[in-house]
């Protein structure tokens, strides 16, 4: 609910800029066109994951991993982390931290295992790993329209390095963190209940074929939306009181909607030029650094979204432009509020009864965002 009230309040003052001619209609057009096909994403990605997690897709998954690792907890989390890996780069950054954290959190209970582990790694590797894909990141989906050639293989070849260095050097320090909790064997859970086998299949079957075509180059919307409503005329078919709208992420439509038109309006008033200041100019190596270093602390000081829209325009290159997803996504470790997803990955836990302390958490990614930020700008120089 802070989040509606928040992006209530923004989009309040992105129509009163608006109204007020500080926002020109010219303006106004061109964040609605660039804007709808990826909020129409999120939307239907969104209603996807939910359905399909309904379903008991992530708990088969999980379980199965359990099965597979023989006992053994440092593979169960390796395979986990892979899992985190996956979710994050095809079905996006807060698909893994509402709807996994859940389901490893009680696969790690299940079989007697310490769940903090578990949780650190979804949480970590949403936002670290939100560097893999277009369809990862709402900041991603932005970014791409601004490359010369936008597709997602355009996106790999910038970004590609990037990505590999920030999750290697993410799961790195998340063994060294957690080594002690991981070591030893455990005797794997049974697997889960299934309600219904013939809807699991289904979406197995749904959520199997959409993952290639989110990175086939087809406008990710249209294969997003025809999975949703698909899935959607199943469950109403099958299970009809689990499609309702709560399915639908509309704080976070209202905030996004909200925020562009807000920092459209800041951008007329002239605030580009006291950015680029900041920020500086050039493709070295150093001026790489410095971006993505004014990218990481604008995501911890205010959220990982608007610091993007705040620095992109001084992202002029795509190697500039790259770093300031670095700085974005893998910086975002540090403040619970660097990342819509953290946010929401810390109110799972709540949920099912895992705590862990934002001192904790704040010195964890203090220690960890500069040096995953640091090393994996070194590949947009070269």
């Amino acid at each position: 609910m802070k989040l509606a009230i928040v992006g209530a309040g923004l989009l309040a003052c992105g129509i009163v800029a608006a109204l007020t001619g500080i926002l020109p209609p010219e303006m106004i057009g061109s964040i609605f066109d660039r804007v709808w096909p990826i909020l129409l994403f999120v939307i239907a990605i969104t209603v996807v994951a939910e359905l399909a997690a309904t379903a008991g897709l992530f708990d088969v998954i999980a379980s199965f991993l359990g099965r597979i690792s023989r006992g053994r907890t440092w593979t169960l989390w390796l395979l986990v982390v892979a899992m985190a890996v996956v979710s994050t780069a095809f079905l996006s950054l807060d698909t893994t931290a509402v709807l996994l954290t859940p389901v490893v959190v009680g696969v790690a209970r299940a079989n007697g295992l310490p769940p903090l582990p578990f949780a650190l790694a979804t949480v970590w590797l949403a936002n670290t790993a939100s560097l893999a894909l277009p369809v990862s990141n709402l900041t991603n989906l932005l970014a791409e329209h601004r490359l010369d050639s936008p597709g997602p293989l355009a996106f790999i070849q910038l970004m590609g390095w990037s990505a590999l260095i920030a999750i290697v050097v993410t799961v790195a320090i998340l063994a060294l963190v957690s080594r002690r909790s991981l070591a030893g064997h455990f005797e794997p859970a049974p697997p889960p209940a299934i309600a219904d086998r013939g809807l699991l299949i289904f979406s197995a079957c749904v959520v199997g074929i959409l993952l290639p075509l989110l990175v086939s180059g087809i406008p990710p919307w249209m294969p997003a939306s025809v999975a949703a409503v698909v899935l959607i005329a199943v469950f109403l078919w099958r299970a009809p009181r689990t499609v309702r709208p709560s399915l639908l992420p509309w704080q976070l439509v209202v905030f996004a909607s909200g925020l562009f038109l807000t920092v459209g309006a800041l951008q007329s008033l002239g605030a580009d030029a006291v950015i680029a200041a900041i920020a500086g100019h050039g493709d070295d190596l150093v001026s790489l650094w410095r971006l993505a270093g004014t990218a990481l602390v604008g995501a911890n000081a205010i959220d990982n979204l608007p610091a993007y829209l705040a620095l992109e325009n001084v992202a002029n290159s795509p190697a500039r432009l790259g770093a300031l997803l670095v700085g974005v996504n893998a910086g975002s470790l540090i403040t619970p509020w660097a990342s819509l997803a953290t946010l929401l990955w810390h109110q799972r836990l709540e949920a099912v009864g895992v705590t862990i302390s934002w001192g904790r958490y704040a010195l964890l990614g203090l220690c960890a965002a500069p040096v995953i930020v640091f090393l994996a700008v070194i590949p947009l120089a070269f």
